[in-house]
């Protein structure tokens, strides 16, 4: 009785806070509260959840086709910015799932790195993220605090990668210097003791304010739902821009981040049966000597654009990243029954598993990368062209130490069971060069008012090598490849298109670095995937929606053999090209807007099959984790009585998920909902912000993800109901 009385009293204190903030700035300000109009400014309550087609902002450059509106070009993209991030409460990137259906969970744990789906694909976290466009490395942790906005293509990416998985990309923007003055504080605490607090200034200095710099500072202390996953964060960035004169502008950035927290492994499923969804504060990585997993990351860039006349300019970009990494955990993998059974891919009946000290420390990832590209636009004849041809050198060194991959003895799914240590390295890692080459030419041709055709070409080479940490097992491939683009768009009216669009990437996959792989660490020779998409954007004022159906298919990277090999055992699994994953699907959104409401929302319907399996029986099953429905609703409204103050509501839909390759095993569908509200203010020439939310209202429990990940099962709670409440200031 004593928790419900406490978590009863966070509820209702999130959903006061709003109003008496409102009431304390009516008082200091009783001009502010003059009586409103009967209906608010359309637009007036905003929403977490964004999905823009071609509004604020107007371009999304992960979409490929540079100043382009994004609602006029041949791709389906979601738009998110740093204010609809803080709405959402959004922590981490893996919390984009509430932006868009088709963007989901994969193997998202608490206290590690972000993974999730797009259209049903696991997004590669080496080669699928950009910044400011640019190909970085997201095996690490990205903060938030000075990003601008999220870009996130939906689709094959062949045209803006040269290798990477089919689903999309990722493209995070940094906020640069602003033409007005900002000072802004941020402060935020939310369940069960996490604070944040982070400041962010911009000032623009010298003759015409030529010169611009913008600060951001953030530093967290992190102790979320679940128990003794106590740690901290913290970043510090300085982005700079110097308006040279003659048309030239150089922009620079630098950011240093940290974060160490202890991660959380997922529960799995009790011989051949589902468990009921256990209290999700359950910390199965919480041994006394449980070490966290730490991140450090620095990144700098430097883009120096130069115009050439009024239609053309010529731009050089750089980032080089540093990745430090500790990666510690105690590891449930698998489990030995008391009668001697093994099971190798889940956890025993009565809910014991084998628990495994794994350390890899001091990893170290280096990128760099060169973009030198040309912008114009050009008339041949009665067509318009407008062209973007460039080169691109991407250079990654990962450099690792030998790890450790120890049985520690046996735990449970309550989390009490005390084992010791066994931190003795006792496995080779694998240290790996990557050189990547690509060119690219495209180009948007108009051939009269209505029709738009779009060509681009990509050819890549790339230059791979790995060896064993101990100089062991060197391999080193060459290879080459040419990834094509063509759509066209038709404008219906005014503000509508019609397009269709066919493309090819590449993927390629790297064995995960475990002992029990012949190939563990090294990279797997790149396959050609396929995507064929029709789609319809439109919209207006009051009304935005898009829709798009897409057909795609990608080479399947898995594990071959028993795959049960326990440490000190002989290699029994190879990780390779074992078919064809296909997805065909149907996507839609839409925005609506009518006076003080504003609603927004959109699904996804997938049909996905595995196919060209050597083990016949699995072509047709659907891949694991993977939800054949999903949908995403949000509602807004502004309160006329009350100026400044909105209301915010959403829902979240996620169908069952199969937990098995052979789908003879599923878990349920499971649906959440939140709930929030913002408060904006103006007191003596500050403008105040209170933001508040509880999410998963209803506090659901259900399972939210079933990753098949290393051929064993994981399965991951859903997060309780969490209360959320922030204070943004802005001079």
């Amino acid at each position: 009785m004593a928790h419900r009385s406490i978590a009863a009293r966070r509820v209702a204190l999130a959903v006061c806070l709003p109003l008496l903030f409102m009431a304390s700035a009516a008082r200091a300000q009783t001009a502010a509260v003059a009586a409103p109009p009967a209906s608010a400014p359309a637009g007036a309550a905003t929403l977490a959840p964004v999905l823009v087609t071609g509004k604020s902002p107007p371009q999304a450059s992960v979409a490929g086709w540079g100043d382009t509106p994004l609602a006029q070009t041949p791709v389906q993209a979601t738009v998110v910015d740093a204010a609809q991030l803080r709405d959402a409460g959004a922590a981490r990137l893996a919390d984009l799932v509430r932006f868009d259906a088709s963007v989901a969970d994969a193997y998202n744990a608490e206290g590690y790195i972000d993974y999730f789906t797009l259209r049903g694909f696991v997004i590669d976290n080496r080669f699928n993220f950009r910044r400011d466009d640019l190909p970085i490395n997201a095996e690490t942790s990205i903060p938030l605090d000075n990003k601008a906005r999220v870009d996130v293509l939906e689709g094959l990416s062949g045209i803006e990668a040269g290798t990477s998985a089919p689903g999309g990309l990722v493209d995070v923007i940094v906020k640069r210097p602003l033409e007005a003055p900002l000072s802004s504080a941020f402060v935020q605490w939310r369940e069960k003791n996490s604070v944040l607090g982070a400041a962010d200034l911009s000032r623009r200095f010298g003759v015409d304010n030529a010169f611009g710099l913008r600060l951001n500072v953030a530093g967290e202390h992190i102790d979320p739902y679940v128990r003794y996953d106590v740690g901290s964060r913290r970043l510090l960035a300085l982005a700079g821009d110097w308006r040279a004169g003659a048309g030239t502008l150089v922009e620079a950035e630098v950011e240093t981040s940290h974060r160490s927290q202890p991660s959380v492994p997922g529960f799995s499923l009790l011989g051949n049966n589902v468990p009921a969804v256990p209290d999700p504060s359950i910390n199965l990585n919480d041994q006394p000597w449980s070490l966290p997993t730490v991140f450090d990351a620095t990144t700098a860039s430097l883009r120096v654009t130069q115009k050439l006349g009024d239609d053309w300019r010529i731009v050089a970009h750089g980032v080089t990243q540093r990745l430090r990494t500790d990666d510690r955990t105690a590891f449930p993998f698998g489990c030995t029954a008391s009668d001697g059974t093994y099971y190798p891919d889940r956890y025993c009946p009565d809910g014991t598993f084998d628990l495994y000290d794994y350390r890899s420390e001091d990893e170290r990832r280096r990128s760099d990368a060169l973009d030198l590209s040309l912008h114009g636009k050009l008339t041949t004849g009665p067509f318009g062209h407008t062209l973007t041809t460039g080169v691109l050198r991407n250079v990654v060194h990962n450099r690792f130490n030998a790890l450790t991959y120890n049985f520690a003895g046996t735990g449970n799914v309550e989390g009490t069971a005390v084992v010791p240590s066994a931190p003795e390295a006792n496995a080779t890692n694998t240290n790996r060069d990557e050189y990547t080459t690509e060119l690219y030419l495209r180009d948007a041709i108009a051939l009269d008012a209505r029709t738009t055709l779009w060509l681009g070409v990509r050819t890549s080479r790339l230059d791979r090598g790995a060896i064993n940490t101990d100089g062991s097992s060197p391999t080193r491939y060459r290879q080459s490849f040419t990834t094509p683009f063509a759509a066209a768009t038709y404008a219906l009216a005014p503000g509508q298109i019609a397009y269709a669009s066919w493309g090819e990437g590449v993927q390629s996959d790297v064995a995960p670095n475990l002992p029990q792989y012949i190939n563990h660490g090294q990279a797997v020779a790149a396959a050609k995937s396929r995507q064929t998409e029709i789609g319809f954007k439109g919209g207006g004022e009051r009304l935005e929606w898009r829709i798009a159906a897409f057909d795609i298919r990608q080479p399947l990277f898995g594990d071959l053999g028993p795959c049960d090999a326990v440490p000190g055992d002989p290699p029994d699994c190879i990780h390779t090209l074992v078919g064809d994953q296909h997805h065909r699907g149907l996507e839609a959104s839409g925005t609506w807007r009518q006076g003080a409401w504003e609603l927004r929302g959109g699904a996804q319907w997938l049909h996905a099959r595995v196919e060209g399996q050597a083990d016949a029986s699995l072509n047709g099953k659907q891949p694991t984790n993977v939800p054949a429905a999903s949908a995403r609703l949000q509602a807004g409204y502004a309160v006329a009585a009350v100026p400044g103050l909105a209301i915010q509501a959403g829902a979240s839909y996620e169908s069952s998920r199969e937990v098995l390759p052979d789908n003879s095993i599923a878990i349920p569908s499971v649906t959440r909902f939140d709930l929030g509200a913002r408060v904006e203010r103006k007191v003596d020439g500050v403008a105040w912000t209170l933001r508040a939310g509880i999410d998963n209202l209803f506090d659901c429990r259900a399972w939210r993800e079933s990753p098949y990940e290393y051929s064993h099962v994981y399965l991951f709670p859903l997060a309780p109901r969490t209360v959320r409440v922030s204070l943004q200031a802005d001079l």
